[in-house]
């Protein structure tokens, strides 16, 4: 009984031998494989000149950002009906306007105010002037526009949170005048 145990062993050892070799094959074809679609993308990075560290595209954008922002104005109390190109107009006398935005929230609906961008920075401070001017009958808040710093926010309080042992407002605490007292005998009151 021995004696079969090892023939079927030898058996095996034989049958797995191919498939080893094939698993070895369909590996290098996959090694060679990786390797020449590496060579591939760092030909195309080069070709494109994309080969930056994401640190120096987003200093890059931070300072693209900033001089967009030095260029343009907030606009506030905006009329809801009030169109893109009667903000546009009503700003023309400052300098070229390339671009308002009225800020409209999820349903679309205008939120009362736009940013109109310049093409040149000294139209600001001529937009500025233009600050409690009347547009549809309401008078505007214009005020350059600033640059949000990344990573800051407001500070903003954190509301209670009645599990956290702190009881909500109209929660009924017992008073100390509804605790029972002890009276111990032969005291008086």
């Amino acid at each position: 009984m021995d004696g079969d145990d090892v023939d079927m062993a030898a058996a095996e050892t034989t049958e797995a031998v191919p498939e080893l070799d094939d698993m070895k094959k369909r590996l290098k074809e996959m090694e060679d494989e990786a390797a020449a679609l590496r060579e591939m993308q760092a030909k195309v990075e080069k070709e494109m000149g994309s080969v930056q560290d994401p640190s120096a595209s987003a200093t890059a954008s931070q300072a693209n950002r900033e001089e967009v922002d030095s260029r343009s104005v907030f606009v506030g109390n905006v009329d809801y009906s009030c169109t893109p190109e009667e903000v546009q107009q009503h700003f023309q006398a400052c300098g070229t306007v390339n671009r308002v935005t009225i800020r409209s929230d999820k349903y679309g609906q205008p939120k009362g105010y736009a940013y109109v961008e310049f093409v040149e920075p000294e139209a600001v401070q001529e937009a500025v002037l233009l600050n409690e001017s009347e547009l549809h009958g309401r008078q505007l808040k214009v005020t350059a526009k600033r640059t949000n710093v990344p990573g800051m926010k407001p500070f903003r309080a954190r509301r209670p949170n009645p599990y956290m042992g702190f009881p909500p407002r109209g929660a009924l605490v017992p008073s100390l005048s509804l605790l029972p007292i002890w009276i111990w005998e032969g005291t008086e009151i």
